[in-house]
């Protein structure tokens, strides 16, 4: 994540000879990524003929939905994984669109287990600038100022204080695709917002508070920036979809069975942007 061109070079040098031998399809597939096999098991399942390949520790299932070509991606979790097998999802499988979905944490006091966020952007959480303390003076993150990892060379060396992180939009062909399939959910409501990305689990209220304030996070995980981030710079199509699987700010606790209703939804947004496709 530090170094996104690094992660390409290093997904693309993985040895595997299956990597050159990939068949490219007629159709480039739509790609749906998940971090976790219980944010996969129920789309796998939905693919017409799944056939599973690894490269290196990750694991795609191709097949198809309405007969077009779809791949199932379990990236692992965090935003190393995510951005590596983004990369791989555009370079060996040539996706034409890639959809970031899973479960999340919620970040609104007005949100519940079981709401879903199309996320119309994606920030990274994970990169901040302390301020200067001496020793014994303490630590407090909420002082602390986002840095723009995708600003120019030398910008947070200079000393400049971006005031925001970096912010990934998401496409719009995709979100309208997600806003057609509305109706098809029924066991919460569905809300348009950013999508929060880091390496960190949050649950400090004042913390989550702040930055649903600053940065209008409606959520937080560890992938959707990081594959967002990636899909940009090799100009493919992302959406972030996150199942709000726990709220701290509301005592809406963890229920796993929130990934299997968001891959529900999810299946239906795809369905929908393949017959965008075949038009």
């Amino acid at each position: 994540m530090r170094c996104a061109a690094f992660l390409v070079t290093v997904a693309l040098a993985i040895p595997s000879p299956a990597l050159a031998q990939s068949p490219v399809p007629s159709a480039r597939p739509v790609v749906v990524q998940g971090a976790m096999q219980i944010e996969v098991d129920a789309l796998v399942h939905r693919l017409d003929r799944p056939a599973m390949e690894t490269v290196g520790g990750w694991t795609f299932w191709r097949g198809t939905i309405d007969g077009y070509p779809v791949i199932v991606s379990k990236t692992l979790k965090g935003m190393t994984n995510a951005a590596a097998a983004t990369v791989i999802a555009v370079e060996r499988y040539h996706a034409i669109a890639i959809i970031n979905q899973g479960t999340a944490g919620g970040h609104d006091p007005a949100l519940h287990v079981y709401d879903i966020v199309l996320g119309t952007s994606s920030v990274n959480l994970g990169a901040f600038k302390s301020p200067a303390r001496p020793a014994g003076a303490g630590s407090s993150t909420l002082d602390w100022s986002p840095i723009d990892l995708t600003a120019a060379d030398g910008s947070a060396a200079s000393g400049a204080t971006p005031r925001h992180p970096a912010t990934f939009k998401g496409d719009t062909s995709l979100l309208a695709a997600a806003r057609s399939a509305r109706q098809t959910y029924t066991k919460g409501k569905i809300v348009e917002g950013v999508i929060g990305s880091s390496d960190v689990w949050n649950d400090e209220v004042d913390r989550i508070l702040k930055l649903h304030a600053v940065y209008g996070t409606e959520a937080e995980e560890m992938e959707t920036a990081s594959a967002a981030q990636i899909a940009a710079q090799l100009d493919v199509p992302l959406l972030g979809i996150r199942i709000l699987s726990d709220n701290t700010l509301n005592g809406g606790a963890y229920d796993p069975k929130t990934s299997e209703a968001c891959e529900d939804y999810v299946y239906h947004v795809v369905k929908a942007y393949i017959a965008t496709l075949k038009r």
